[in-house]
């Protein structure tokens, strides 16, 4: 078993949650955004690095507008095969809630010098790194940064860097609020899901 994933592990009961327990990786190297429906609504940004999905909930989700900070707070990691993960997690489960697939795709590093999965692991590391997304809602530039004389170490921003794909007149968080995957809506997913229960 992936010793990288003993804290996601650690937190679930893999059985009731319904949840990947890891797994082969799809496409290299995938993002995915997964709208989550929690305690608070939310969106997890997640990276495939180092075997493993890097995990950030962005309590605003990411902008299209050049500049525009997000707060992104580190999460554990998660297995790859959770960026295909859309469904409800039973309540009383850790991160009781529906989960979506807002946006997928895949990203390259954008840092001069930075050519390889390890040297974005670095930068990771360092806490600050800019990467190039090729998602359906979201593309371009992207910088993210942990914030220096924070609370938490966990506490990073995320921002929309300023290239032909920058456009702060679009907001796909709330002009596109449904799954790339399924087309579903939140609550579709999860009267879905309910059914389905019930079926079982």
């Amino acid at each position: 078993m992936n010793r990288k994933l003993a804290d996601y592990r650690s937190k679930r009961n893999l059985e009731k949650s319904g949840e990947p327990r890891g797994g082969s990786s799809g496409r290299k190297p995938a993002f995915v955004i997964q709208k989550h429906d929690a305690s608070n609504l939310h969106y997890d940004f997640r990276l495939e690095l180092g075997g493993v999905l890097k995990s950030w909930a962005v309590p605003k989700g990411l902008s299209t507008a050049a500049g525009e900070k997000r707060l992104a707070v580190r999460t554990e990691d998660h297995p790859l095969d959770y960026q295909n993960f859309e469904g409800r997690i039973p309540e009383g489960q850790y991160g009781g809630g529906t989960v979506m697939i807002w946006d997928c795709g895949t990203f390259s590093p954008l840092d001069k010098g930075c050519d390889s999965e390890k040297d974005l692991l670095e930068r990771l590391e360092d806490g600050s790194f800019k990467i190039w997304l090729r998602g359906e809602k979201l593309q371009g530039g992207y910088a993210m940064a942990r914030m220096e004389n924070a609370d938490s170490e966990a506490q990073w921003l995320i921002f929309k860097l300023d290239d032909r794909a920058a456009d702060g007149r679009r907001n796909p968080v709330s002009s596109e609020p449904d799954s790339v995957r399924s087309g579903r809506s939140l609550g579709e997913i999860a009267e879905d899901e309910s059914a389905g229960e019930s079926r079982g």
